[in-house]
């Protein structure tokens, strides 16, 4: 398999609020548990960053198929998977799924957050975030891990804003866009329990 070229006008790493401009601040946003119905839009968000940056070490496009299995991961064993939407229309999403697949992580998570580009630096990604980690707590999940792409400074920065620490650092784990990358491993604790 080839290694994807970054297409023209590609931005492999974007400040937060890009694209800022065609967002009315005041509108309302409301997070909310994810329907079926919102697959489509939370699959055109996702392949967007597939295509354009390194946020996901994805090479190619999800297909509808390839979603479907996704959203499964993220939704069974009482996993949570949340959309926020403003004005009917959904403008990013969060979720959790499994860590890894041995009996004994079942107390950990690793999670996920995707915003549309034009609703960056509002805190809506803080939100969701933020609500995701809640829902953790209320099902027992220990620790939440998340995996950043070092070069994704906003990402990382917005983890540490809600408490997750670095405990790791994995250089040229990836590749993508002709260039080798690296991998931040940052964790939370979400609760104190002394035994599972």
């Amino acid at each position: 398999m080839s290694v994807p070229n970054a297409p023209q006008g590609a931005q492999h790493n974007r400040a937060p609020g890009s694209g800022a401009g065609d967002l009315d601040a005041s509108a309302q946003v409301v997070i909310r548990y994810a329907d079926p119905q919102d697959a489509g839009a939370m699959l055109e968000i996702f392949n967007r960053e597939v295509a354009q940056t390194i946020s996901s070490w994805e090479w190619f496009a999800l297909s509808e198929e390839d979603w479907r299995a996704w959203i499964h991961e993220h939704t069974k064993d009482d996993h949570v998977l949340l959309v926020a939407e403003s004005s009917g229309r959904v403008v990013g999403f969060s979720g959790y799924g499994t860590f890894r697949t041995k009996a004994g992580y079942v107390s950990t998570a690793e999670d996920s957050v995707f915003l549309d580009e034009s609703f960056r630096g509002h805190g809506v990604g803080k939100r969701l975030l933020a609500r995701l980690l809640d829902e953790a707590r209320a099902r027992q999940i220990h620790v939440m891990v998340a995996a950043i792409t070092s070069e994704n400074l906003v990402s990382i920065g917005l983890h540490q804003a809600l408490g997750f620490e670095q405990v790791g650092y994995l250089p040229q784990v990836g590749h993508k866009f002709g260039r080798w990358l690296d991998l931040v491993l940052l964790q939370i604790t979400l609760d104190n329990r002394p035994t599972p």
